[in-house]
């Protein structure tokens, strides 16, 4: 083979799909590829015109039209086009010209349909799009070995048959009933309950009776419905083993009842959950609360690094991971506000700590920051009553920078006087970021509309959000402002589908990839999700809420939530190996520190989300002159 022929055979067997070919094959394949030369402005291919050639680039640029003459995509070096009408034995659809000084090798249809004839991969990879692509290598990559929490649904969780009773039998009539059937936890249950709601209306354990009960010397006639919990959380059997974790996780439970078709069936304890995980996130959230002060939760930190990576281990897919690490940082909140209180007394008036941006939206990994506030009852009164919350956000803040939460370094914390308000003035705050939009303003106030009460008087939350959902879907000119706000943060896809990297400073010759990659998707997410009055929070629930609706066209939904998991796991993993190198886990990513299947990807995944961003600049009316500004560095 001359030396040109075997520099040719090399170069494709650098590029899928042609790597994945034999190589005796490939050897053969270039005594008869022709090797041509367009200069830039040069149609390769015209509408309407029969094609005889597969074109791969093998330098310079070139542009692919639609129908209509509108720009398709724009390739570089390495892909391939001209395959449709190859496939489907038409003439040319998509046109296409070299835009810079192009050299492609022309692969004649005859070698291109016996390679198709031959081998299903070959093509499969042609007769996929950059978003089938992505999915098909979702399907491979992401959820082969599914993490058993997330492929078993609760009813296999179940061990013990519940057992149910009256809230007005008495704490002697159901201690003798849980001795009887060897349970630890009681169901208090209504015989008239609401239609199509649950029975439950109390719950009482081992732990209750002992807590409330003997200690406190009740008589033994006591009716059990004055000890019982109320406000039972319970799950239905078709959810799976991992909403179980997060739910016990989340609330701190011991116990959590299971229905079906809301009649209860059966309980479910940490011990069975414990038993069925491998990574005991349950057990490191009761262990949280089990810590008497703030060293006790530091020592729990680095903990949180060693389940993050044996999630990632385990191919847990990024919303298992995402909510898993989240549901310990509000863990950590959670109990540290506990310590706060037991110190400086109870709070003067009520208050809710509000979690913000990617805690609130359950997708944390282990490189983040604290993002807080409180919002206080109406009662308020500065003078007599901020000394105390000022002092408790300082403790919070303080204890979670301890835990490997650092502070925020844009200053959103309780401990700014301007997020420790009460109800009535946020409330103020939304209606004017609202009804009064200014970008520049909304471009640091973007964070608040990913909210979620997680400590004290949660209600307040709820109202803020209701506030939001009932105002922002009714102002367009806010719209536009936010959608204008989530235009700037573009993913690191050059004009031929190379990627942007970091011209200096620290992270020279990296891209970020939560500022340049799953930021990008949030921001789109929180816009249409606004649009459209969406209750939910997290990325993914947004998308799936939303991608049905009018405000996207179809498919695109599918395809941000299928790009949007594709670059969070390449994201985590990167993540997971520097922790297990000992090395200080950031999101800058070195294109060559990938894998060839990961770069090629997170191309495809980087098209799509650029697609939907055009697609937002028509749909909220983004003017030229909103699209200036400063590229967002925080969340």
């Amino acid at each position: 083979m001359e030396i040109e022929l075997f520099e040719i055979r090399d170069h494709l067997f650098s590029h899928p799909p042609f790597r994945n070919l034999p190589r005796h094959v490939v050897d053969a394949l270039v005594e008869h590829i022709e090797v041509t030369y367009y200069q830039a402005g040069t149609m390769i291919l015209e509408k309407g015109r029969q094609n005889q050639f597969l074109y791969f680039i093998r330098s310079g640029a070139v542009e692919v039209l639609r129908s209509s003459g509108e720009l398709y995509t724009r390739m570089g070096e390495g892909e391939c086009f001209g395959q449709f009408s190859l496939l489907r034995k038409k003439s040319v659809r998509y046109p296409a010209r070299a835009i810079e000084d192009t050299l492609i090798y022309k692969i004649p249809d005859a070698q291109f349909q016996k390679l198709a004839d031959t081998y299903d991969r070959f093509a499969d990879f042609m007769e996929e799009e950059h978003s089938v692509r992505l999915k098909n290598a979702l399907g491979r990559s992401v959820h082969e070995n599914r993490n058993p929490l997330m492929a078993s649904q609760v009813r296999k969780l179940i061990r013990h048959n519940i057992v149910c009773a009256s809230p007005h039998i008495s704490i002697q009539q159901a201690a003798v009933l849980m001795t009887e059937k060897q349970v630890s936890s009681l169901v208090l249950v209504t015989e008239d309950p609401p239609v199509d709601q649950s029975p439950i209306v109390g719950l009482i354990t081992d732990r209750d009776l002992r807590k409330r009960a003997i200690a406190p010397g009740l008589a033994l006639s006591t009716p059990v419905e004055q000890i019982m919990s109320t406000n039972i959380i319970t799950l239905q059997t078709r959810e799976y083993a991992f909403d179980a974790m997060l739910t016990m996780m989340r609330h701190n439970l011991h116990h959590l009842p299971v229905l079906e078709r809301n009649k209860p069936v059966g309980m479910i304890s940490v011990a069975d959950l414990i038993r069925y995980e491998s990574h005991g996130s349950v057990y490191l959230v009761g262990n949280i609360f089990r810590q008497k002060d703030v060293a006790g939760l530091a020592a729990i930190a680095p903990k949180i690094s060693q389940l993050f990576v044996q999630l990632v281990n385990e191919d847990a897919n990024s919303h298992t991971i995402g909510a898993a690490i989240s549901s310990i940082g509000i863990s950590i909140s959670q109990r540290l506000l506990q310590l706060g209180e037991k110190q400086l007394g109870p709070p003067p008036v009520p208050y809710c700590l509000l979690a913000l941006g990617s805690m609130a939206r359950d997708e944390m990994t282990v490189v983040t920051d604290q993002d807080n506030a409180f919002v206080l009852d109406d009662t308020f009164d500065p003078k007599a009553h901020d000394s105390y919350f000022e002092t408790l956000a300082r403790f919070l803040s303080d204890g979670l920078d301890q835990c490997g939460f650092p502070y925020c370094t844009g200053d959103i914390m309780a401990t700014n006087f301007q997020w420790r308000q009460p109800l009535s003035v946020w409330k103020t705050y939304f209606t004017n970021w609202i009804d009064t939009p200014d970008p520049e303003a909304l471009l640091h106030a973007n964070i608040f509309f990913d909210l979620e009460g997680i400590f004290g008087e949660t209600a307040f939350a709820g109202q803020l959000r209701q506030l939001v959902l009932d105002k922002a879907k009714n102002s367009r000119r806010f719209l536009a402002c936010i959608a204008r706000n989530a235009l700037l943060r573009n993913p690191p896809l050059g004009f031929f589908r190379k990627f942007v990297l970091e011209h200096d400073g620290q992270h020279k010759k990296t891209f970020n990839l939560k500022r340049r990659g799953t930021a990008p998707i949030a921001d789109l997410a929180r816009v249409h999700a606004l649009a459209c009055g969406a209750m939910p929070i997290n990325t993914e629930e947004r998308l799936i809420h939303i991608k049905d609706t009018p405000l996207l066209t179809e498919g695109v939904g599918d395809d941000l939530l299928d790009a949007f998991e594709l670059i969070s796991i390449v994201r985590i993993r990167h993540q997971a190996r520097q922790v297990e190198a000992g090395t200080l886990p950031d999101n800058n990513v070195i294109p060559e520190s990938l894998s060839s299947f990961e770069r090629n990807h997170l191309k495809d995944a980087f098209q799509i989300v650029s697609q939907a961003q055009s697609f937002l600049k028509y749909r909220y009316n983004v003017s030229p002159a909103m699209q200036t500004g400063i590229d967002p560095s925080k969340k």
